[in-house]
């Protein structure tokens, strides 16, 4: 009897637990106490106001000398490691900042937002973000009314307070309205300045694909104008969001633009770093398409002959290095011997001993997997040497050359 009745009150109220979570939303669940900005107690540094009432120039300007000091009080509350009466006092101060309007509103709660941010007070940003989206829905963008009537300089505060709470999404709602503004009013200087913010918050957002689309049309945009320094800036942009977004294809075709540009210019110092770039994006894509690995095998050469050129012999021989690998990977291993001889000039060119001993270490590995074990202990023997005078990996070295067979030699 006793545990009948046990088990039916439990059972009870795991209902009414149940009942009671569904009739909540899941994100109401976790949802900070109140806002102390939504506090309407009236405070001694307002003046009585009637229904409606504004306050006079006068009363404006003794409010906002008030919240100055306040702000400083604040600051100096920090300073001295009261975080909770420092945020009391700031709190404060941003409840009576929206009586001086809402741009003035919106700067405070920025350079607040800021402090919260960095002080790590996830509740204080939160009730930050949700007073800034209040205002935000209040200054959406009217249909059917004329333009100029928008505030673009509260749209612009609203976007870098965003930022500083680090609010992406909104903060991109609020760019994406000024765009449409500024495209209107065909205000060019303005819709680049706005486009370049979108890209960087995109990228900030880890959004490859929005930020590739911004900085296409950024990239068109300067090439329509010759603007060179810029069509640069924004390829090598885009070059950097292909190769984080895994779009070979795409990195390619920026790439080689980057190339042409600098060929154009006979700036040929860049080149081995884009061929070689190129190079591994067509590896890339050849796991798909076999044909592409020819590409690949192309540009390596054209990283590699560039460089020597310029005598960048650390570069040659990264391109080197990107060459042998191929050749082993398709089963040319004589080319891939002839290459290795070429890296040892080049390593003591760039006086890379490091690099040398590496090479050695390789050149003897290929030997080793065609059990030409002569050829393979005099690249060790060679390798323990670089080790020696380097004191690395004699150990290494040594053990390599006591395991090869002893008849061979």
């Amino acid at each position: 009897m006793l545990r009948r009745l046990i088990v039916t009150i439990v059972a009870i109220l795991f209902s009414s637990s149940l009942a009671l979570a569904e009739s909540k939303k899941p994100e109401e669940l976790d949802k900070f106490p109140p806002s102390p900005l939504e506090i309407t107690t009236p405070d001694p540094l307002l003046p009585t106001l009637s229904n409606n009432q504004q306050l006079t120039l006068g009363d404006q300007l003794n409010l906002e000398v008030a919240l100055n000091e306040l702000n400083q009080q604040a600051a100096a509350k920090l300073q001295a490691g009261d975080k909770v009466a420092a945020f009391e006092i700031w709190n404060r101060e941003l409840r009576l900042r929206r009586f001086l309007g809402s741009l003035a509103e919106v700067q405070a709660l920025s350079r607040v937002g800021a402090i919260a941010w960095n002080e790590n007070d996830r509740q204080e940003v939160y009730y930050i973000t949700q007073r800034l989206q209040g205002i935000q829905k209040q200054a959406q963008l009217p249909k059917n009314v004329a333009q100029k009537s928008v505030d673009m300089e509260l749209l612009r505060s609203l976007g870098e307070a965003y930022q500083k709470v680090r609010s992406f999404k909104p903060a991109l709602e609020v760019y994406n309205q000024i765009l449409t503004v500024m495209r209107q009013q065909q205000d060019e200087v303005a819709v680049v300045q706005t486009l370049q913010t979108i890209g960087e918050l995109n990228l900030a957002w880890f959004d490859y694909t929005q930020a590739a689309t911004t900085y296409e049309e950024l990239l068109n945009l300067a090439a329509s104008k010759s603007d060179r320094p810029n069509e640069l800036a924004y390829l090598q942009q885009l070059a950097y969001i292909y190769k984080q977004g895994k779009q070979p294809q795409q990195a390619v075709n920026v790439l080689d633009k980057l190339a042409k540009i600098y060929i154009d210019e006979n700036n040929l110092t860049k080149i081995p770093e884009l061929k070689l770039a190129i190079g591994s994006n067509y590896e890339s894509l050849a796991k798909q398409n076999p044909s592409l690995l020819r590409e690949a095998f192309n540009n390596y050469q054209e990283a590699y002959t560039t460089a020597w050129q310029l005598q960048e012999y650390t570069r040659a021989g990264e391109a080197l290095q990107k060459l042998i690998a191929l050749y082993r990977s398709q089963g040319q291993i004589d080319e891939a011997l002839q290459t290795s001889q070429i890296l040892l000039e080049t390593q003591e060119r760039a006086v890379n001993f490091y690099g040398l001993m590496q090479t050695y270490d390789q050149i003897g590995q290929i030997y080793l997997e065609r059990k030409e074990y002569p050829q393979a202990r005099t690249a060790f023997q060679k390798g323990l040497e670089m080790a020696q005078q380097l004191k690395l990996e004699e150990a290494y070295f040594t053990q390599q050359i006591e395991k090869l067979p002893e008849a061979d030699f």
